[in-house]
């Protein structure tokens, strides 16, 4: 202390004035470095990046939980690529239904793409770090791909509703434009019906933490981080889910209970035996996605059991998409003479070019 008020008392009029405006402009070039931060902060844009936290319970498990969903992923894949391929090739398949089928594997295609790798990514390396803008990039394209294949298995009902209660005014109604408006609305109103609430709630203020305890950015954990006062976001995102999943699931249990009473009224054992059989393998897969849907979104309080929403999710996003290609196309016998028609010609042009004389 003695020695620094012996330094001052050394210091001459005009050296004290330049150390006060020295003083004085490092002071100002310390406001201006922070003032980007401050407007970061009041563009809403404090964090940056969120973590995606995965199963955090079973990481002693990663490598064959990789291995599992890997190979499911690629089944699912395949199976769904296949049956799109073969409805393109087959002159026979190209029926209102098939194009049905094969529009609803070509989103579930998407749909699952939008997740599996990222839960991949997480079993291989722990937890993953994701972007503010993939993050909610994710968790729309999630949200609208699922609304618009409920819409499109109102749709898948209806046709089969049509086909069977009512197979004289089948084609008439059914036809290819018919057809293709029907798909563009389905899409159209996964859109709509997503994109709002996820707007509305990408423009709100998160401050921290962003912990995600999901393996996905969906709509709940996003919520559950906000900073700013989602009640409005989670109230309007509850109904837009409400008339989502009810109003396809009227729809469905409309069409497959006229089903039902048509299949009853068949005069052949053989016939409702088999009717019977696919409607039944076709509601395993309804109750499955509505069951879970039920379960993660319809709770108006999204911030609530979310640990459990991750098991329930993996329902839609591994299980059904599984099972989807087998149940509603692979087991069908139309479609099991076209991929053995289709393996034919594949044997008779190798056959062909490996018999070929040389010239």
């Amino acid at each position: 202390m003695q020695t620094e008020s012996k330094a001052k008392r050394g210091l001459t009029g005009p050296q004290l004035g330049r150390l006060g405006k020295n003083a004085a402009t490092l002071a100002e070039g310390i406001e201006e470095e922070e003032k980007p931060v401050v407007e970061e902060t009041g563009n809403r844009t404090a964090v940056q990046v969120f973590i995606l936290e995965g199963f955090p319970a079973a990481q002693h498990l990663r490598s064959l939980f990789f291995l599992v969903h890997l190979l499911a992923y690629l089944a699912s894949i395949m199976g769904n690529v296949l049956i799109i391929s073969i409805i393109c090739v087959d002159h026979r398949l190209q029926t209102p239904m098939y194009f049905f089928l094969s529009s609803f594997s070509f989103l579930e295609c998407c749909f699952i793409t939008t997740v599996i790798p990222q839960l991949l990514a997480i079993f291989l390396s722990g937890r993953q770090a994701i972007s503010f803008a993939a993050c909610f990039t994710q968790a729309f394209f999630f949200l609208f791909l699922g609304a618009t294949v409920f819409f499109l298995m109102a749709v898948l009902s209806l046709d089969r509703y049509l086909a069977i209660c009512k197979p004289l005014h089948y084609p008439s109604i059914m036809n290819s434009r018919m057809c293709f408006l029907l798909v563009a609305a389905c899409l159209v109103l996964g859109f709509l019906f997503m994109a709002v609430p996820v707007i509305m709630l990408s423009q709100s203020f998160f401050c921290g933490p962003n912990v995600i305890p999901h393996f996905l950015c969906d709509f709940g954990p996003l919520t559950n981080l906000s900073c700013s006062e989602t009640r409005s976001i989670e109230m309007l995102f509850f109904n837009l889910a409400l008339i989502v999943l009810f109003s396809t699931l009227i729809i469905a249990i409309f069409a497959y209970s006229n089903i039902v009473v048509t299949i009853v009224c068949l005069p052949s054992a053989k016939e409702r035996q088999k009717a019977f059989s696919t409607c039944s393998s076709h509601l395993i897969v309804l109750s499955l996605m509505y069951g879970s849907c039920v379960f993660i979104y319809m709770r108006p309080n999204q911030a609530s059991r979310l640990d459990t929403n991750r098991e329930a999710a993996l329902v839609n996003t591994v299980l059904t998409p599984l099972l989807n290609p087998v149940i509603y196309t692979l087991r069908n016998k139309q479609v099991h003479q076209a991929l053995r028609d289709a393996l034919s010609k594949i044997k008779l042009h190798r056959y062909q070019r490996n018999n070929a004389p040389s010239l």
